[in-house]
């Protein structure tokens, strides 16, 4: 009987310890009698919560930023100076910083493409050359092929940088236009949505100019700062975007190699994705997109003239096409009809 008790006190005395360790730790209470499946979706709202948070500080940064406050302030001088509607005032404003912008660029980077092609070619010849002094240098100094390689690739790495430093045409050159163009279209656009969300200062100037752009459209877009829900703007944003690449693509007669037929398809995707973005937006920043995307087609359709790139200084190469416009419409004709058999069969 007594051994029957010594136990009993002891299984109390172990309750009694376990209970009072757990009461003094709410931790280890709650992860007891919180079920798995709540303590994921707690750690998917904090996690959430996390990126909703991060993301406002970047948006908010980016509003906030001194390439958006100079587009915004432009944006209204050219308001304000020639006191056209708002609609008006945006295209205005993107042909203006286009042309001052993008046209020297784009111009630039079919100089330095140009020279480029004349240097790739040259070093073909070079290469040849190397290839037969590499080839007497083994039978004369018994190299193996490890030794052949090295030295001849170290050859033509040399020779690269020689005619590339005589030419002025470093490739990092043709990139200019890009790191130009996407930075002024995300501060254009970040400061457009400024001005319909009254940003980063909802003063009575902000208010002012958020009445303007309500009654500041065109057309079937009287109010700028609403999306525009005839999908008209988005639509023809997206069409033109896709009319561009299939214009670069037409208008090159060299075999495209397999990165770029996938960079290609990359951006027919994008563009397409864009539209439900685009229809998503204020239409006053569709607006401008669509103008930008309009300048950038009739851009691109003027630098493949010859008459316009002998103009500009650009050289004559062996892949410009004569006729460059006839060969686009044959080309586009072909796609069509391609297009057309393939959904017959």
């Amino acid at each position: 009987m007594s051994v029957m008790q010594g136990l009993r006190h002891e299984r109390y005395r172990l309750c009694s310890f376990i209970l009072n360790k757990c009461s003094s730790n709410n931790r280890i209470i709650s992860q007891l009698f919180v079920k798995p499946q709540q303590q994921r979706q707690f750690s998917l709202q904090s996690t959430f919560d996390s990126i909703a948070k991060t993301q406002s500080g970047i948006f908010k940064s980016l509003s906030e930023s001194a390439p958006v406050e100079y587009c915004q302030k432009f944006l209204l001088n050219v308001h304000d100076t020639t006191g056209l509607p708002w609609w008006a005032t945006i295209i205005c404003t993107t042909v203006m910083m286009r042309g001052c912008v993008t046209v020297p660029l784009a111009i630039y980077q079919n100089y330095i493409m140009a020279k480029l092609e004349f240097v790739k070619l040259e070093m073909d010849e070079i290469a040849q050359e190397l290839k037969k002094e590499t080839a007497i240098a083994v039978k004369m100094y018994n190299w193996d092929e490890k030794t052949a390689r090295i030295t001849f690739k170290r050859s033509i790495r040399k020779q690269w940088q020689g005619l590339i430093q005589r030419e002025n045409c470093h490739p990092f050159k043709t990139t200019l236009l890009i790191f130009f163009q996407i930075p002024l279209w995300i501060s254009l656009s970040v400061s457009l949505r400024n001005l319909v969300y009254m940003l980063p200062q909802q003063d009575t100037s902000a208010q002012i100019t958020f009445t303007e752009l309500s009654v500041g459209g065109f057309g079937w877009i009287p109010n700028l700062t609403v999306v525009d829900s005839s999908l008209v703007l988005p639509i023809l944003f997206g069409l033109l975007n896709l009319a561009i690449i299939e214009m670069q693509t037409l208008s090159k007669i060299n075999v495209p190699t397999k990165l770029q037929r996938y960079l290609t398809n990359f951006f027919r995707g994008l563009s397409l994705v864009m539209i439900p973005v685009a229809s998503a937006v204020p239409s006053c920043v569709v607006l401008y997109w669509t103008t930008s995307s309009a300048f950038g087609f009739v851009q691109n359709l003027v630098l493949i003239s010859p008459k316009i790139r002998r103009i500009c200084k650009i050289p004559q190469t062996p892949s410009e096409i004569e006729q460059p416009y006839q060969h686009i419409l044959l080309g586009f004709k072909q796609k069509c009809r391609n297009l057309t058999s393939g959904f017959k069969t």
